[in-house]
């Protein structure tokens, strides 16, 4: 599904050029849950930006499956960014004064579905997450872990090619961590969605088939997992 050949990345300021993407070389298949792991500062979160299609100012060959999309235009990236990638983050983002059925809603009336044709998928997403009880609340009334729920509903409901989960757990209670990563796992291996776990945690590299290891901007290790 994805592919880097060779990518760098610079920050360049009048004084200088940081080098903070390393001739990065990384395949990541259809139906993978991948952890991406490293101290902060190590790369982390430009190679998610670059996965996700938000950067594209870097050096090298990104292929999404198969076709390179370094000369789309800002519009198409942003298109192909709204349908094939889902953003799970630390702080879950969901828009305090909306339902959490409207928080779901929202990326199916950015991409033009009417009110009327978003109710069957949304309610869908919320049963798939085991909260469709709460579509009527909003999220100062549910816990950590329900609102978490509520933000990887939304990344579904467009049926993206794949998740990007940035931290998802750090915002929560070890308990409730476990089970947020259970969900990941299940919705892995029964619905096939393809995972990338961005962590520093290693408590949750067992959910994960592979690990990659960032340091200073260079992969330092590509592990295959026994789950």
């Amino acid at each position: 599904m994805i592919e880097l050949i060779d990518v760098n990345k610079y920050y360049e300021s009048d004084e200088e050029s940081l080098h903070v993407i390393k001739d990065v070389n990384l395949h990541i298949d259809k139906g993978e849950m991948l952890a991406i792991m490293g101290p902060s500062g190590s790369g982390k979160s430009t190679l998610i930006n670059l996965l996700g299609f938000i950067d594209r100012k870097y050096e090298g060959t990104y292929l999404f499956e198969g076709s390179s999309l370094v000369e789309s235009s800002d519009r198409l990236l942003s298109s192909i960014r709204n349908e094939a990638v889902g953003f799970v983050f630390q702080g879950f983002n969901l828009i305090e004064n909306n339902t959490v059925f409207e928080n779901v809603e929202l990326p199916l009336l950015y991409n033009h579905h009417r009110h009327g044709e978003t109710k069957h998928k949304v309610d869908e997403v919320l049963e798939k997450v085991g909260i469709l009880d709460k579509a009527g609340k909003y999220p100062k009334q549910l816990s950590g872990g329900q609102q978490q729920r509520v933000a990887i509903a939304r990344a579904l409901v467009n049926s993206p090619k794949f998740l990007i989960a940035d931290e998802p757990t750090g915002a929560l209670d070890s308990g409730t961590s476990t089970e947020i990563m259970e969900l990941f796992k299940e919705l892995n291996l029964i619905e096939g969605i393809t995972l990338i776990l961005v962590t520093h945690n290693p408590e949750l590299i067992p959910y994960c088939s592979r690990m990659i290891t960032i340091r200073d901007g260079a992969i330092i290790e590509d592990k295959e997992l026994i789950s």
